[in-house]
């Protein structure tokens, strides 16, 4: 090997050092590196003593000199990769999403270990999607992602300076990945006979319904009411008083949809539950049949989900968060809501469900209603329309 092509050699195994060590995979010693480069050196000098002048044992100990500089640093990437830190995921979500994540989690985490070998954990917490998004903005809950009830909840966390803006377009689907619809429960037989949105209102019905104020299903179930009347060519005058007069049949308010449904099913509190089509056929799974009733106008319950910036720069998770949001979106991850009675928003579960789900005729939406800000100062904002409803059936 002549001398030119030593100097090469060595010159190629030098930048592929560099270059590990740019990855951060030359996780070696930096005194053996100093070692090992001054050998090179003094090989290539010829500033060692005459016994290693022959030509061949040069070339031997140079390319072995570059041959365990590759070693090592390769060695070193292959250990780095293989000892990657464990990762935790903040997951805040409302209450009934839990059985949901309970399968999907599990999936995700084999998933991600699988195609980066390293282990993700999970801390989960559950409860009234208005309360979770004051805990969020509170720093109560340090939350990686989340997902709640409606995006009002989403845009308030936002507005706290912990989401960037334009959640919606960083998302498939404007952000929402799961769905359902508005569903009327009775008692066994019907005996107070409620089949309509209307009959919520007769004189002698008690409905158990949740808060609005702390409570994401509340806020669906008030928006429910209201277009089911507006929606159906009913004026807001007609609107204001036919939801006046169910909330007077609405004794308390829950804090959020589990504990209405526990009231409802365990505690036989109460004579029709208003609550997501979901969740009340998940209480069938448990063995609860009762019967219900999905109005034909109803309103599309559209649940989002997102990565919290803030917290995930904070954390370094934004990586793993957001492939974890991504995750959802999948025919997978779809197909396990979609087992649980939510709507999937992937098209290809979608139709492969459809047939399971009763059909709704008319099927409004948030902007049907003017769109979220308009709805939280007209409906939800102090001293707007509902305390304005529930001032009245107190009365």
């Amino acid at each position: 090997m002549s001398r030119w092509q030593l100097r090469e050699s060595v010159a190629k195994a030098i930048l592929l050092w560099r270059h590990f060590s740019t990855r951060g995979c030359a996780n070696v010693n930096a005194q053996m590196q100093t070692y090992l480069m001054k050998g090179l050196h003094l090989i290539l000098s010829k500033r060692i003593t005459k016994s290693w002048s022959n030509r061949r044992v040069q070339s031997f100990l140079c390319l072995f000199a570059v041959g365990l500089i590759l070693s090592t640093a390769i060695s070193a990437c292959g250990n780095a990769s293989a000892s990657k830190s464990d990762i935790k995921l903040r997951l805040v979500s409302f209450s009934v999403t839990k059985a949901a994540h309970d399968q999907i989690i599990p999936k995700f985490i084999q998933k991600w270990k699988k195609e980066h070998n390293q282990n993700v954990t999970f801390d989960t917490n559950y409860g009234g999607s208005g309360a979770q998004a004051a805990a969020v903005i509170g720093g109560l809950q340090e939350a990686d992602i989340v997902h709640l009830a409606l995006p009002l909840d989403v845009n308030k966390i936002q507005q706290a300076g912990l989401i960037k803006s334009n959640w919606e377009n960083r998302a498939p689907r404007n952000g929402i990945v799961s769905r359902s619809v508005a569903a009327i429960v009775t008692r066994e037989g019907n005996p107070k006979g409620i089949n309509t949105w209307a009959d919520l209102a007769k004189d002698g019905v008690k409905v158990i319904a949740a808060d609005p104020k702390t409570s994401g299903i509340a806020i669906w179930q008030f928006l429910a009411f209201w277009g089911s009347v507006t929606q159906a060519g009913g004026d807001e005058a007609t609107a204001l008083d036919y939801i006046t007069k169910v909330y007077k049949n609405a004794p308390f308010l829950t804090k959020d949809a589990r504990e209405a449904s526990d009231l409802f099913f365990q505690r036989n509190e109460g004579d029709v539950l208003v609550n997501y089509e979901n969740e009340i056929i998940l209480a069938e799974t448990n063995g609860l049949k009762l019967p219900y009733v999905v109005p034909p106008v109803n309103i599309s319950i559209d649940n989002p989900v997102v990565v919290v910036d803030k917290n995930v720069d904070k954390h370094n998770t934004r990586e793993v968060a957001q492939a974890f949001v991504d995750y959802l979106y999948s025919t997978e991850a779809q197909r396990e809501f979609a087992l649980l009675r939510y709507r999937p928003v992937n098209p290809t579960v979608s139709q492969e469900v459809a047939s399971q789900y009763p059909k709704i005729e008319t099927l409004f939406t948030a902007q049907d209603l003017g769109g979220w800000d308009i709805i939280q100062k007209k409906f939800f904002g102090d001293g707007a329309i509902f305390d304005q409803v529930k001032a009245k059936s107190k009365a």
